[in-house]
């Protein structure tokens, strides 16, 4: 475990107050779906997207049932033009359904500060902002990254998590290439642990497991489940899966037989990584939600039937013709053609009337 200084504790700044939505199922076999989109997913687009569609694909997601929707980032343009504006689109949102969570990613504590002062200025938005931060497993991945090892981008988020959970924000930490670096290959699963652990200790309350360049099988994921799970409990740790290798699904089924209860996904399976050629979006949304049909599991949702699988193909179609790409959800094609061909054939009857 990873060991960092402790700065003095900052004056609480937020006091917000919570209400989360109540979905009726097995509290064991409750999934949060994570939807990553906003954020991970238009990250990657080569063009920057406009403020009013960000926003508009936030309602919809919201709206189709997803209760985490990853609003965007407050990081610099110059890095990340395509998450610029993120505290324009926040404030520009209409009413969302109640319990809906907005988290946010920060990478230092000017971004951080910028939170905060939207949060003044907003207090409206308290309610349903969170914060993200986020590190790797290998130091050629946090170079690259970040431009530092593992232990600095730690010792620098120590003081970012602190003052956010000061403030009453829930923070949630993020480990990138648990399975593989595209830079040193294999990654020891005894790293993942530590860095997880240190994340957990520091005050996260979720620690997001990522398969960044998806190279990842079942054996690999389960193994390097095994390993986290032995310094951080399952009830804290979230997978979030790549793929690029088209076992995406398969390693999401193995999470959730190990114990994992949230999930990270992107309508349309928008999203890439820039650090590793090759590698597709996150998990579809719309897939996840498929593989999901008729199992043991229940998505948890703003609405009482969680989140709608036809609503979510929809607004991936719609995303993916703002984008001017193909939907990459294999569900979502099947839907969207099914639909098609339904459509055709009353047209036929039609015609024959």
């Amino acid at each position: 475990m990873f060991r960092v200084a402790r700065p003095p504790r900052l004056r609480p700044r937020i006091r917000p107050t919570r209400s989360y939505a109540s979905v009726s199922a097995d509290p064991a076999n409750l999934v949060t779906l994570v939807e990553v989109g906003p954020r991970d997913g238009l990250q990657n687009e080569k063009a920057a997207i406009p403020v009013d569609v960000k926003a508009e694909l936030i309602t919809r997601l919201a709206h189709a049932g997803a209760q985490v929707v990853e609003a965007g980032s407050f990081v610099s343009p110059k890095w990340v033009p395509q998450m610029a504006g993120t505290d324009s689109v926040l404030t520009s949102l209409p009413s969302l359904p109640p319990g809906t969570r907005l988290p946010v990613l920060v990478p230092n504590q000017k971004g951080l500060d910028s939170v905060f002062s939207l949060l003044d200025a907003h207090p409206h938005l308290r309610p349903a902002i969170e914060v993200s931060v986020f590190t790797a497993a290998t130091d050629a991945f946090t170079r690259a990254n970040l431009n530092c090892t593992v232990p600095e981008s730690l010792q620098r988020l120590e003081p970012v998590i602190r003052s956010a959970t000061d403030a009453g924000l829930r923070v949630r930490g993020y480990v990138s290439v648990v399975v593989a670096c595209p830079y040193t290959g294999r990654v020891e699963a005894k790293r993942v642990r530590d860095v997880s652990e240190t994340l957990a200790s520091m005050g996260c309350y979720e620690i997001s497991l990522g398969d960044t360049v998806g190279m990842g099988t079942p054996t690999t994921v389960g193994a390097m489940l095994e390993e986290v799970k032995k310094g951080v409990p399952v009830e804290k740790l979230a997978g979030h899966f790549h793929d690029t290798y088209g076992t995406a699904i398969s390693n999401v089924l193995t999470a959730l037989s190990h114990g994992i209860r949230t999930i990270d996904a992107s309508v349309a399976g928008l999203g890439g990584c820039p650090y590793s050629p090759g590698a597709t979006g996150n998990v579809a949304t719309e897939d996840v939600l498929y593989a999901l049909r008729d199992s043991p599991y229940h998505v948890a949702g703003t609405r009482s039937g969680g989140i709608d699988l036809h609503e979510m193909v929809e607004v991936g179609v719609w995303i993916s013709e703002k984008l001017g790409r193909d939907v990459a959800s294999r569900a979502g094609k099947a839907i969207q053609a099914r639909r098609a061909w339904e459509e055709s054939q009353k047209q036929k009857e039609g015609s024959k009337l």
